[in-house]
């Protein structure tokens, strides 16, 4: 008798968060990948703390922290992203653009950078100048590291604030943005994987 296969899972990793706790972009990248849970997702949060204290991207240096080892492990097994910068002086955080330049140690895997992983934009900033900007900066490192960004990218105006110190979306308007963000990148990882299975 035949059986319903089981749901594909993928594994979604999450980078966002500046120094402060809580920063509206780490708890809007948090927001994303608990949607995707919710879509039966496997998902790893790389937040403030993570990006903060990651050294600056040097190519050239051999030795690499845990930290670095334990991050560069989950792109290699990630099959989407979602990536949530503040936007500082029309484009992306500092730190931000380090965590995604370090991605260039996987230059010469079978697999490089993101490719064949669809790539998740969030973009929080105090105006929505700042928030198109740094959503088109995004999305062309997205396509740099060979990924897909998904057709929707989340841009959210933080001159009101759209999360109550607890850290619950109050906005629904936002939650479903980064509803969006997140069942997109699942949607994308489940179509690859259907894919890359029919051709075996």
């Amino acid at each position: 008798m035949p059986t319903d296969k089981p749901v594909f899972s993928p594994l979604i990793i999450g980078i966002g968060g500046t120094a402060r706790p809580q920063s509206t972009s780490e708890r809007a990248v948090a927001e994303a990948l608990s949607s995707a849970e919710k879509l039966d997702a496997r998902i790893r949060l790389f937040d403030g703390d993570f990006v903060s204290r990651m050294p600056l991207y040097l190519p050239d240096r051999s030795h690499r922290t845990s930290d670095e080892i334990e991050f560069i492990d989950a792109v290699r097994r990630c099959d989407g992203v979602i990536v949530g910068t503040p936007g500082y002086h029309g484009s992306l955080s500092g730190p931000i653009k380090n965590m995604l330049d370090i991605i260039e140690d996987t230059a010469r895997d079978e697999r490089p950078y993101l490719e064949g992983r669809a790539f998740g934009c969030i973009v929080t900033a105090y105006g929505w100048q700042a928030c198109g900007t740094t959503l088109v900066s995004l999305r062309m490192i997205a396509h740099a590291l060979r990924a897909w960004p998904t057709p929707f990218g989340a841009a959210i105006n933080t001159s009101s604030p759209p999360f109550n110190p607890d850290g619950t979306c109050i906005d629904e308007a936002v939650s479903k943005q980064l509803s969006i963000v997140a069942a997109q990148v699942v949607e994308f990882a489940r179509f690859r994987h259907a894919g890359m299975a029919a051709a075996e």
